[in-house]
């Protein structure tokens, strides 16, 4: 991210500079980023450590192959976190639970928010399919007990709301049902799976790039240069003058 620390760089250099702002041409940009130099095992590092954490298994082990670089965890244990995903994505909770646990029974034996978040799925689950009588039993014998035990009542209690409907789609806890609920649910059980195994729950690039944007943000104040404005192409744009 040699642009990057470019950016930081002129922050620095301009703090005592006046209000008018400094035009830093393309030339003088590229020359500056040219002067920087960054280890091509470091940005290989930074790839695997994306492909690992959002879990492209098939990518991670070509890139091994062809950079020489290897990843900090076991790629087999990848497939496994990916099949725990998937079914909790799918609906299938009580699959995901066996799964969890055939991987690292501590995992929600150590964390009784995923567990409840998980529990909570299933409910959502029943009351998806219709199972009224299956989720009220579900409630009561399983999740009451947990929520009064670790303060999720307000959670719980959102949750079986949505028995009280009969058009749930349009009733205020709705979006328990959406797809993005079971999303949220997967990406808490990616990320304590990633924390049982000493790897970071989030990959390390995308934070480089909002503090990239941040840094830009912050220049901008300051002066006139070549800026990326689309972070998906990268294209250096002439500064505005």
């Amino acid at each position: 991210m040699s642009l990057f620390w470019i950016v930081i760089r002129h922050l620095a250099e301009f703090e005592a500079m006046a209000t008018s702002k400094k035009v830093i041409t393309r030339e003088e940009w590229e020359k500056k980023l040219n002067d920087v130099k960054i280890r091509k095992s470091d940005m290989n590092k930074l790839v695997m450590n994306f492909l690992v954490t959002e879990g492209y298994v098939d990518a991670a082990e070509k890139f091994r192959i062809e950079s020489g670089t290897e990843p900090d965890i076991d790629l087999a244990t990848i497939t496994d976190r990916m099949a725990v995903k998937k079914a909790v994505q799918s609906g299938n909770v009580e699959d995901a639970i066996e799964k969890v646990n055939d991987l690292n029974p501590e995992i929600l034996d150590t964390n009784p928010q995923l567990f409840f978040h998980l529990q909570q799925q299933r409910l959502i689950e029943l009351i998806r399919n219709g199972k009224v009588e299956e989720a009220l039993e579900f409630a009561q014998e399983e999740l009451a007990p947990r929520g009064e035990e670790n303060s999720f009542l307000e959670e719980l209690e959102r949750t079986v709301a949505l028995l009280a409907f009969e058009d749930v789609t349009n009733c205020p806890v709705g979006e328990l049902l959406d797809i993005s609920q079971r999303l949220k649910t997967a990406s808490e059980v990616n990320a304590a799976i990633l924390s049982s195994q000493s790897h970071e729950k989030d990959p390390k690039l995308p934070s480089l790039l909002k503090m990239l944007m941040w840094a830009q943000n912050q220049l901008d104040e300051k002066a006139a240069y070549p800026r990326i404005n689309n972070i998906s192409t990268a294209i250096l744009e002439d500064p505005s003058v």
